[in-house]
């Protein structure tokens, strides 16, 4: 392939973010949901779940569209082993927030690339240590009545007033903490043929 038109690329996600992430880079893409199970396994670490479920919605996609290079991504907030999803209700984003208050959480984001026409699938892991402040219940609860951040991992919107949350981010991709490792997607395509630049 030395055509970014030889194939078609496809984000396996309804995620706003993840699209606001991948529209960065200039590239044209479509983005159609995976319908993948997004529960954990027994006994699964946060760091293999967010590497298993990228991997699951690239293929359910790609498995529909074989052709086309397929993003697929997912991110779990791993405090001390256990894996804090999306809250879906505010009691369970005060009691996410309130448990990680002045922890440190590893935000594990993985992105997976698949392409099964050439038979191209890879998948890597960005972490993201954050340490949260010591926050009090009336700041958890106008954090959440302003953000209302109930589709985010670990109810933490960090590109947003979440950034108030935090003491400290440390990581090596900025965008990964948002959803989407750009640098390492990056990297991904370039090797499944896409050009990026």
């Amino acid at each position: 392939m030395t055509e970014n038109t030889a194939r078609q690329l496809i984000l396996a996600s309804t995620s706003a973010y993840r699209r606001q992430l991948l529209e960065r880079l200039h590239l044209p893409f479509m983005c159609v949901s995976p319908a993948v199970d997004e529960a954990a396994l027994p006994q699964e670490r946060p760091e293999q779940m967010a590497l298993r479920l990228a991997l699951a919605k690239a293929q359910a996609v790609a498995r529909q569209h074989p052709q086309a290079v397929v993003i697929g991504s997912d991110q779990v907030a791993d405090l001390q082993g256990e894996a804090l999803g999306k809250p879906g209700t505010h009691e369970r984003a005060v009691a996410q927030l309130q448990r990680m208050r002045g922890q440190t959480v590893i935000f594990q984001t993985a992105v997976s690339v698949v392409c099964l026409a050439n038979g191209f699938a890879q998948t890597e892991l960005a972490q993201v240590k954050v340490l949260f402040r010591t926050l009090t219940d009336a700041q958890i609860e106008a954090y959440l009545q302003a953000e209302r951040p109930y589709d985010c991992a670990g109810s933490a919107k960090s590109e947003g007033l979440g950034i108030a949350l935090l003491a400290r981010i440390d990581n090596d991709d900025p965008t990964a903490l948002i959803g989407l490792p750009l640098i390492r997607t990056c990297h991904l395509l370039t090797a499944a043929g896409i050009k990026v630049l």
